[in-house]
């Protein structure tokens, strides 16, 4: 691995020169997408890169913040830096199914829930039309069976979507297909995403300890005329999630 400091889009210092550690985390970033170190890798530490790329320390630890910042590591407290780029951004949009397909990695999911309720509370909050909601919650899992997010969904329900789901299953087992065969259409939406210890139940279906921090995403999307469609309450296992955005 070398550092240079050609094809490469960087601040420049005195001189017109690039800075050094984005050089270094440019050169860390080729390497990532070019598929030599790959997602889920552990990068070798400070010392060891800074003996590599003939830099100190403090150049590696600033090109690592770099990297974090563009969304390629993150940095775990006592283990070290990991890869998370997998061949591009992760969107959340078309869902974590498609999204997660489109990456290529491999994904199936365990239905633990699916029934209408009744929910004046949530009602309430999301300023619906009705109390009555299709409740779904779903496991994911690697093709391996390493759990990587819980997804629980309230969907505003109507006549048509019971009847749907009247035999206890989604339309092509997709909750976006069933959505849309309902004539539920989502024109726009709200997410915020933050990081929350597992508590004991959530715990065990990730088959971790209670209290380890988890990214929590909640989504809310409506129609037209404002009316809540779908919140869905995400958690998801950082090892294989981030987010990055740009402004």
């Amino acid at each position: 691995m070398s550092v240079k400091d050609d094809d490469v889009s960087v601040e420049l210092g005195p001189g017109g020169r690039p800075l050094k550690h984005q050089l270094v985390a440019s050169a860390l970033k080729d390497s990532i997408e070019q598929g030599e170190l790959k997602a889920g890798d552990r990068l070798e530490g400070e010392v060891e890169l800074a003996q590599q790329l003939a830099v100190s320390r403090g150049t590696v630890r600033r090109a690592l913040e770099e990297l974090a910042a563009w969304g390629y590591i993150r940095t775990e407290k006592g283990r070290g830096s990991f890869v998370t780029y997998e061949g591009r951004p992760l969107q959340e949009s078309p869902g974590w199914a498609q999204a997660l397909l489109d990456l290529g990695v491999a994904t199936r999911v365990e239905l633990l829930r699916l029934e209408v309720i009744n929910d004046p509370v949530l009602a309430i909050h999301l300023g619906a039309a009705s109390s009555r909601f299709l409740a779904v919650d779903r496991l994911r899992r690697l093709d391996d069976g390493t759990p990587i997010s819980l997804e629980r969904s309230r969907v505003s329900s109507n006549r048509r979507l019971e009847e749907l789901v009247r035999d206890r299953e989604l339309a092509g087992g997709s909750l976006s297909q069933t959505m849309v065969a309902a004539g539920l259409e989502v024109h726009s939406g709200e997410q915020w995403l933050q990081a929350s210890p597992l508590d004991a139940a959530d715990a065990a279906l990730f088959q971790t300890e209670p209290g380890t921090v988890y990214l929590h995403a909640l989504r809310v999307t409506r129609d037209r005329q404002g009316l809540p469609v779908e919140q869905v309450s995400s958690i998801l296992d950082p090892a294989h999630f981030s987010f990055h955005v740009t402004f």
